[in-house]
């Protein structure tokens, strides 16, 4: 006999206090449902459910519902959307109006909905008259009824669904070209689909389980307005066994669809992979006629598109560049990078940008209609379309039939890498090829500005330099200006005719990477090269550290002006003992870490007397000078291996 596991953990025993309520609480819940079980004469169970009056009354409830559900889906959907997407004054209201027939009784919402469309009531007269409609003791009554109680189901859940899904999937669907409404068909509902398919569940349950509202505005009229509710309330007076097996009918429906749902009403979009179905809404090309239809449609590819760009508000500069010009755009945190490509795009109110592109001023235009594509971070891949089919979006939103646009989006995989993958869905997909996908995508949309919010990021050193080489094959001969987001000095170098510097909103530096690389303005992009950059204002022998001491220099700069102190690492000299002989810049330090960088080692050493230094040795001298963190050493740097930079 095998011996055996002892287990490693327990699981949490829930106080008695707590745990004898919740067990009443169940039992509460389940002993109505068991006295409907043990009180059904199951021997006479198919002659109650099978008699005229119960299957008219099954029909009409099947028919008021499936109509409640339309309704509900006709004015739900919009309204879930609304809530979730729109903000506007007065939308905690709309929201209550929402929710009140979930707590309102029954009746009571009966009774309002005779009072607004009874013959009698605020809009009844006027459907009768002009329309010859009559809602109350009619059919359709019932069906305004069911839908009034149960519509609010549907909203909430569906409204949770949107509300948990990133707008970042609609706004990159816009920059390639696909209208709001083709967005929403096509990316927004696909995804919240779950929501939706649970809201319309639950919908469909609660108008067929309706009675109160119907009783009271539309009656209790056979074969018209009398369901399978109504019908238990009228055996329940006649024939309680009967009334107790049509109930039994009603229970089993309800716990079928809970049962089906599985808990899936949480209002959380599920991201689809092997099961979920693509989107094939049919492309909706901008009428022929409109100035926007011309910037609508694929950009050609010997097209020139040069730009220029006026941003006011949290990002304040100007910008221009000729056709083919890629921009790397570089900066810490919060510098404003990101809200410069969103701007570009219109799709933050932080920033506001004249837009001229080719020039056609197309600053009034929706996302849409710009001809600008994005690539997100996170690159947004819409989850439940396979590679192929994100990479023709662009293409079919901008009309291209549906074989033209799949063989050019191929094209553009192949030419990344990811070619074998057309047929998986994102969530089967490596971070990486993700992101390759993504790439091919916003190439495929032949777009005229692109923007690339830090492409190559989640890319392996490997498949970054492949996909760095097939980019900046492509830039060459596009058309158009690409704004690159990077923190990568290499992309920048090997990938940009300029590098904007931003931090703050403002532009610090813009000029070609080997102007940068050699004197940057910013201590932020100084640092991301590798390099010490030390701030202060210069004095007739140097430059005046802002944490104190003077760094001296052997080319100053005239007195007073703020500048930046650049300097190499590997111009930084690391002793074990104060150096004699020509320095005019020595300094004790603290060594607080060593990092390999390639075949040499990056030494972070700090100081009282100076700002943090990274010097750069051989492994061979660190043996000798014995360097471990903690050890106190010398640091010195010649005059002439400093260089001031004006900011």
């Amino acid at each position: 006999m095998p011996p055996l596991r002892r287990r490693t953990g327990r699981s949490p025993r829930a106080p008695l206090t707590l745990a004898l309520p919740a067990v009443i609480a169940v039992a509460f819940l389940l002993l109505p449902l068991a006295g409907i079980l043990t009180r059904t004469r199951w021997g006479e169970l198919a002659a109650h459910l099978t008699a005229p009056a119960t299957v008219e009354a099954l029909r009409l409830s099947l028919l008021v519902s499936f109509w409640a559900l339309g309704l509900s889906l006709l004015l739900g959907v919009p309204l879930a959307w609304l809530l979730a997407r729109v903000p506007f004054r007065g939308k905690a209201f709309v929201r209550s109006l929402v929710l009140l027939p979930m707590v309102l009784p029954p009746t009571v919402g009966g009774v309002a909905l005779l009072l607004a469309f009874g013959r009698r009531g605020l809009l009844g007269p006027y459907l009768e008259d002009w329309f010859g409609i009559t809602l109350p003791f009619h059919t359709a009554g019932a069906v305004l009824a069911a839908a009034f109680v149960a519509m609010p189901f549907l909203v909430i859940s569906l409204e949770g669904a949107l509300g948990g899904l990133r707008p970042g999937y609609e706004e990159t669907a816009a920059s390639l070209g696909a209208s709001p409404l083709r967005v929403f068909l096509t990316v927004t509902m696909p995804m919240a689909a779950p929501g939706l398919v649970a809201g319309a569940a639950l919908t469909w349950a609660r108008a067929l389980g309706e009675f109160g509202a119907t009783i009271t505005f539309a009656g209790n009229l056979p074969g018209t307005t009398q369901t399978l509710p109504l019908q238990v309330y009228l055996l329940l007076q006649e024939e309680p066994a009967a009334a107790t097996s049509v109930s039994l009918l009603l229970l089993a429906i309800a716990m079928l669809v809970l049962v089906a749902l599985r808990g899936r009403w949480t209002g959380t979009p599920a991201v689809r992979d092997r099961t979920g179905r693509p989107a094939a809404a049919a492309a909706e090309p901008a009428p022929a006629d409109t100035p926007e239809a011309t910037l609508a449609s694929p950009a050609d590819p010997g097209g020139r598109w040069p730009l220029r760009a006026d941003l006011t508000g949290f990002t304040q500069l100007t910008l221009e560049a000729e056709p083919g010009t890629t921009i790397a755009v570089v900066g810490p945190n919060g510098a404003g990078k990101t809200t410069l490509l969103r701007a570009l795009l219109g799709l933050t109110d932080r920033a506001h940008a004249r837009l001229v592109l080719g020039g056609a001023d197309v600053t009034e235009l929706p996302p849409h209609r710009r001809g600008v594509a994005w690539v997100p971070q996170d690159g947004a891949l819409f989850p439940h379309l396979t590679a192929l089919a994100n990479t023709a979006y662009g293409l079919r939103a901008r009309g291209t039939p549906r074989t033209a646009a799949r063989r050019d989006a191929q094209h553009w995989l192949d030419r990344l890498g990811v070619g074998n993958l057309a047929h998986r869905r994102p969530a089967q997909l490596s971070g990486g090829q993700a992101q390759r996908v993504a790439l091919a995508r916003a190439l495929a949309a032949r777009p005229r500005a692109l923007l690339l919010d830090e492409p190559l990021a989640a890319l392996d050193q490997t498949t970054r330099a492949r996909v760095r080489h097939t980019l900046r094959r492509h830039l060459d001969g596009f058309g158009g200006v690409c704004l690159i987001v990077t923190h990568d000095p290499v992309e920048a170098v090997a990938l940009a005719d300029r590098v904007l510097v931003l931090d703050g909103g403002r532009a610090l530096q813009d000029a070609p990477p080997a102007e940068v690389t050699r004197h940057p303005r910013s201590p932020w992009v100084a640092r991301m090269l590798g390099r010490n950059a030390w701030p202060g204002a210069t004095t007739v022998r140097g430059l005046r550290l802002s944490g104190g001491g003077t760094l001296v220099v052997s080319d100053p700069l005239p007195p007073g002006t703020d500048a930046l102190a650049i300097i190499a690492p590997e111009a930084v000299s690391v002793h074990a003992e104060r150096p004699s002989g020509s320095p005019r810049n020595v300094w004790p330090g603290t060594v607080r870490e060593i990092t390999a960088s390639g075949s040499r080692l990056r030494v972070l050493i700090t100081s009282d007397d100076a700002p943090d230094l990274v010097a750069e040795i051989t492994p061979q001298a660190a043996a000798e000078l014995g360097l471990a963190e903690g050890a106190t050493v010398w640091t010195s740097v010649k005059a002439t291996e400093t260089t001031l930079v004006p900011r």
